[in-house]
């Protein structure tokens, strides 16, 4: 059976959280659909692990171009774009898929709650979804953790535009908008480890900085900070 859905996650030494959420999409109450692994040359074990959950593998490279890639090989009339620490209900691709197709949207994103029980980070990333939908008035705001969207849209906007460094989730969006931009039901959840390792005021900073410099200034193609 051809599949109606491809999910698409890219990856760069992922063996630690990429079997949380293949784990995850094994558990979907929804089957109908194939996985692609856009790989950057993992040192660990990372294509392994894909292998042994039968996910299709290809080259990746940096987001943009390992999301592209990703796409050239999907069957599915339908993409679903997820990073490699996201992790996802049981309901989550059913009642997603079926509210998207339902909408007659381009391109819909979902709420993004922490993998974590900290309230800090509970409390973030609640003030993250407010700011989010502020600023979707705006422009409109994709979570990268996941990104619905037909591959006919994907086709006439020629993909993820691989000169943007950073924040090509939400670059994405906004030239798919005049396809229609659709806020879905169920959330996902994606890692803290950025946090972790930055810290959140770090981290805050970068995503405001960089949300305003790209609203209203241009595209980020060229380094404003470091970030991985």
């Amino acid at each position: 059976m051809k599949p109606e859905l491809s999910c698409i996650i890219i990856t760069k030494n992922e063996e630690k959280y990429l079997p949380k959420l293949l784990k995850s999409l094994k558990n979907q109450s929804y089957k109908n659909f194939e996985i692609i692994v856009a790989d950057f040359n993992s040192k660990d074990n990372t294509r392994k692990i894909a292998k042994k959950y039968g996910c299709k593998i290809v080259l990746g490279g940096k987001a943009s171009k390992a999301r592209n890639n990703g796409a050239k090989l999907a069957k599915g009339k339908y993409f679903l774009f997820l990073d490699a620490d996201s992790r996802l209900p049981e309901n989550f691709i059913e009642i997603n898929l079926e509210e998207f197709i339902k909408s007659g949207k381009g391109v819909g994103s979902v709420e993004v709650k922490p993998d974590s029980n900290k309230i800090i980070y509970i409390v973030f990333y609640k003030i993250y979804d407010i700011w989010v939908k502020i600023l979707s008035k705006i422009t409109p705001h994709s979570a990268g953790c996941s990104i619905f969207t037909t591959k006919e849209v994907f086709k006439k906007i020629k993909g993820f535009d691989e000169k943007v460094i950073f924040a090509e989730d939400h670059d994405y969006a906004k030239r798919a908008k005049k396809f229609g931009f659709i806020i879905l039901p169920i959330y996902a959840y994606t890692s803290v480890r950025r946090f972790e390792k930055e810290g959140i005021l770090k981290v805050a900073f970068k995503l405001v900085y960089g949300g305003f410099f790209r609203i209203f200034i241009k595209e980020i193609n060229k380094p404003l900070f470091k970030y991985e």
